[in-house]
């Protein structure tokens, strides 16, 4: 139990992946709109966190920008892990009286930085990396998700077929999302047939590349009572992290998710039984199959077959990546923020076709890097008792 809840989100994406807009008018829209389905404005806010936009400074040029001066701030960078680590620390300064108001958020516009002819070397080449790994081939960020997808193939026997349904399920909830930048319906032998990208991966296992933000503003239970929205309890909330390269990460088969997901519920006294929706972090369907395992959804090993069934589809066992996730509806390169904006609809019941019956609780989990870093937040209707 934590004491925090969220209060109020927002993301904006486009159907066609492309949001022409100055980043800084990107992040203040997505946050003013976070505010108001709060029934808050800028002069509520005293913490900010966000670590995007290229600054040196990031939060601190950011509330510049905004006109605000938070007593409380935080600039934290662990890639699409990022944002549930926000609201872990949130939480943390909310109960100890350093905040009473934070906003997270999260923008890039990669796609319209491409159309203006800016090019870059992205956040995965490192001068370790360029160094250790390059030399050999590997090709950042898919090549390490393929030596993940490699080694679960032939330690568990998990198969190309299995991974795919991963990204059939996802399609299958972004059909019911009019914001999804791939609304269209696929089959395995789709998957299959996309073409090969890294052994094991074929195209259509990877995310996009689309421009997004999303925000979202954390406060306390007690102040959330009082607020335009039903609060949306943080009930746990945990990270880890093992590794920076993938050359040096302990077990290709298990990432940071085994620390941070048991923590987290762990925190909120549930069990994975209590979870009724998931929205996990779906960089490439490897992402998916290990971080069911490891947050403990089946044994390790059985994450393929559990997919398999179409457990995460729409009426499955577990529904899951409700929006289309960042293998259909949006990945501007890191996807943390969209997952706990989601979380937080599925629990206030406002998805309209992509709706999960009953959300009482829901579960975000973002990964970072390459399986490198790893947030839970566990999510309720109730404040724990």
């Amino acid at each position: 139990m934590t004491g925090a809840a969220i209060v109020g989100v927002s993301d904006h994406v486009e159907p066609s992946g492309v949001i022409d807009m100055p980043l800084r008018a990107l992040e203040t829209r997505v946050i003013v709109e976070a505010l108001a389905d709060a029934g808050l404005t800028l002069a509520d806010v005293d913490g900010l966190a966000t670590c995007t936009g290229g600054a040196l400074m990031h939060s601190v040029e950011l509330a510049e920008y905004l006109g605000i001066s938070p007593r409380w701030t935080d600039s934290t960078q662990t890639g699409g892990a990022t944002y549930g680590l926000y609201v872990e620390h949130a939480a943390a300064a909310i109960a100890s009286g350093l905040a009473e108001v934070v906003v997270i958020v999260y923008a890039s516009t990669p796609r319209a930085a491409r159309r203006r002819g800016e090019t870059g070397l992205g956040t995965f080449v490192t001068p370790e990396r360029a160094e250790f790994e390059a030399p050999f081939g590997l090709m950042p960020p898919i090549g390490a998700y393929a030596l993940a997808a490699d080694r679960h193939r032939a330690v568990y026997g998990t198969t190309a077929e299995q991974l795919a349904q991963v990204a059939v399920d996802t399609r299958r909830w972004a059909a019911r999302n009019p914001r999804a930048h791939l609304r269209e319906e696929i089959t395995v032998e789709d998957v299959l047939t996309s073409g090969s990208v890294a052994e094991p991966l074929h195209k259509l296992d990877c995310c996009l590349v689309t421009d997004g933000a999303a925000a979202l503003v954390v406060t306390s239970a007690e102040r959330a009572r009082d607020l335009r929205r039903p609060p949306v309890h943080v009930l746990g909330a945990a990270s880890a992290h093992s590794h920076t390269m993938i050359s040096q990460m302990p077990d290709l088969t298990i990432t940071p998710g085994a620390t941070s997901g048991p923590a987290a519920l762990r925190q909120a006294g549930l069990k994975t039984a209590d979870v009724d929706v998931v929205e996990l972090y779906d960089s490439f369907t490897v992402t998916v199959v290990l971080a069911l395992e490891d947050l403990g959804f089946c044994a390790k090993g059985e994450g393929g077959p559990f997919v398999a069934s179409g457990a995460l589809a729409p009426g499955g066992s577990l529904p899951g990546q409700t929006t289309g996730g960042g293998l259909a509806y949006t990945h501007p390169g890191a996807f943390g923020a969209f997952l706990l904006v989601e979380a937080t609809r599925q629990v206030r019941g406002e998805c309209g076709d992509r709706q999960v019956e009953d959300v009482d609780v829901a579960l975000a989990h973002g990964v970072g890097g390459v399986l490198s870093a790893t947030s839970t937040v566990v999510l309720g209707r109730e404040a724990a008792s």
